[in-house]
């Protein structure tokens, strides 16, 4: 009686359905019938999957994208288009921008640059409702029944594989407002664990009220900051002091040891058995008002006198403070979670940015490039890598461009985009959008509201396509792979410069190392002449059908020669991403 009808008692099943139909996993398989076709063993089934649920975090009903049909049984890649690339200065870093979906460029990038960025940061689509999160080519509405669903299935795909790309030590930025705020903090408790949360940045964005509001004008968004691993990150780095700040420090008394202000020499901390009255040579009586307790200890306080650490005012008969003398403090700041338009920037001064340099409107909420620099100046040194995943219109790249003309840095930036339409302007966002903003700031422009030359700031830009290969583990689609990974392979060693360019093999180079590929076993010998005349080791990749060392080949070379097999280098990490065999 297996399949007879059931009708479960109530006790049975103690969840809240949010729709008829159910999700029953059976051999692997995940089917949905209607409630009413539903037999014991179904109901059985479905609520052993509701205990195996955690008790407590953000549940949602698993979407599939257009993509996962699109792409099934198919391999990202990338293919370089070399009439965007963009070079001023072959010592500058090399930038990369990859247009395509960004869940296939992260899947690359798993491979590329496994734990080697150190800041994320993106700005998502909000899923207001208001036609700014596009779903397997539809626009995601208020009424869908599924919203929310479909924007956690959408960005927990993404979050997953970006956690991989993060350093140890690395942080992820996310902008973000009221529509997802707290499913979002739900879902990167889940990922990135709840002990790595820092905090949540409130920015407001505008100076203005908007007086047509309902209720109230909504002034601020969230920057929601984790850490890939809290200890490992320690703490961010300070933020340089303003002049406003060395402002408040002077020198009325003349003092030797420079600038100072002061402080109160009673806090809100103690014990009663730590209060105490003094009197001091010149006659003034001080003890801690009530309710407070001092600062510092009779005898510390007593030596700070005789050092001339303490100020009694003009009069010298002031209630003292103690002195803190400008040299003696940290040379930067703490960040404040809060910030403000004339800090960072605001949206409408983020607008006339991108006007000026492409001479249109494009997005009715970008970001200014001074709030993404303060996040990369918190956690990346001068040399780091930063990594925006819905680039939109480039402005975390501005922002890395800007920061090494300001201090000589060599960070380096990766974006990654689709060329979609940008709100039916006929713009892809990629093309017409993000990579011209880019060319500009480096190149240098006409600013369009007044006509002024403005100089470029230099750098170098790599541009590059997501495209794919058949998955299925034969023999020739192995070697296609190899043949398709040449682009991949320059990214992960940052080794653009051909050197040497043979059917057989290929060596590039940079100013630190050179990296050689070999598509053809026969062709090692040839390799190794050609490796001989190079000073130095070469990371090389050699095709092999297996996970072969090579070793009886290379025994020669004086271990020179560090050996990867591809494709199966590149397999092993495409196999964690997509669970299939390859």
């Amino acid at each position: 009686m297996a399949n007879k009808m059931y009708r479960p008692k109530k006790e049975e099943i103690k969840t809240q359905k949010t729709s008829t139909n159910f999700s029953v996993k059976k051999n692997g398989n995940s089917k949905k019938k209607p409630y009413d076709e539903y037999s014991k063993d179904d109901f059985v089934a479905e609520i052993e999957q509701l205990k195996k649920r955690k008790k407590y975090g953000v549940v949602w009903e698993e979407q599939e994208e257009k993509f996962d049909k699109d792409t099934i049984g198919k391999l990202p890649v990338l293919k370089e288009v070399k009439t965007r690339e963009i070079e001023t200065d072959k010592k500058a870093p090399v930038n990369l921008l990859v247009e395509g979906d960004n869940y296939h460029s992260l899947s690359v990038l798993n491979y590329t640059h496994e734990k080697s960025v150190d800041v994320i940061y993106i700005d998502p689509p909000y899923n207001t409702g208001n036609k700014d999160f596009i779903y397997n080519d539809s626009y995601v509405d208020r009424e869908d029944a599924y919203r929310h669903s479909k924007w956690l299935s959408f960005m927990a795909k993404r979050l997953k594989l970006a956690k991989n790309i993060l350093k140890d030590a690395g942080a992820i930025f996310i902008s973000i407002d009221d529509n997802e705020m707290y499913q979002l903090k739900m879902l990167m408790d889940d990922i990135f664990d709840e002990r790595n949360f820092i905090a949540n940045f409130i920015w407001n964005k505008k100076n203005v009220v908007q007086n047509d509001a309902r209720f109230a004008s909504t002034n601020h968004e969230y920057v929601l900051c984790y850490a890939k691993n809290i200890d490992q990150l320690g703490k961010f780095q300070l933020l340089p002091r303003t002049e406003e700040l060395d402002a408040r420090y002077n020198n009325p008394d003349d003092d030797p040891r420079g600038s100072w202000t002061s402080v109160a020499l009673q806090a809100k901390s103690g014990t009663e058995a730590n209060r105490y009255k003094i009197k001091f040579p010149n006659g003034v009586v001080w003890e801690p008002v009530p309710g407070t307790y001092p600062r510092l200890t009779k005898e510390s306080l007593m030596k700070a006198y005789k050092e001339d650490r303490l100020w009694f005012g003009k009069s010298g008969k002031n209630v003292p403070r103690l002195k803190k003398y400008l040299s003696e403090v940290k040379r930067g700041v703490v960040s404040n979670s809060i910030l403000l338009p004339e800090d960072v920037g605001s949206t409408q001064s983020a607008k006339e940015t991108i006007k000026r340099i492409l001479g249109i409107n494009v997005f009715e909420t970008p970001k200014p490039v001074g709030l993404i620099e303060r996040f990369i100046k918190l956690v990346a040194g001068e040399d780091g890598i930063i990594l925006d995943f819905f680039a939109g219109s480039g402005t975390a790249g501005h922002s890395v461009l800007r920061l090494n003309k300001t201090d000589k840095g060599k960070r380096q930036f990766i974006l990654c985009t689709n060329d979609e339409d940008n709100n039916g302007t006929g713009l892809g966002v990629a093309t017409d959008i993000c990579y011209p903003r880019i060319k500009k700031v480096i190149e240098g422009y006409t600013d369009a509201n007044n006509h002024k030359k403005i100089a470029g700031l230099d750098g170098n830009l790599k541009y590059f396509k997501t495209s794919f290969v058949d998955a299925t583990p034969t023999d020739d689609n192995k070697k296609k792979l190899t043949d398709q990974s040449t682009e991949m392979l320059c990214v992960r060693e940052n080794t653009f410069e051909e050197v040497l360019n043979k059917k057989d093999f290929k060596i590039f180079k940079n100013d630190r190392k050179h990296m050689g590929i070999v598509f053809d076993q026969s062709a090692i010998a040839d390799f190794k002449k050609e490796a001989r005349k190079i000073k130095g080791p070469i990371h090389t990749y050699i095709f092999s059908l297996e996970d072969e060392d090579f070793a009886p080949e290379l025994e020669d070379m004086d271990g020179r020669i560090i050996v990867s097999p591809i494709p199966e280098v590149i397999l092993r990490v495409y196999r964690r991403i997509f669970s299939i065999k390859i």
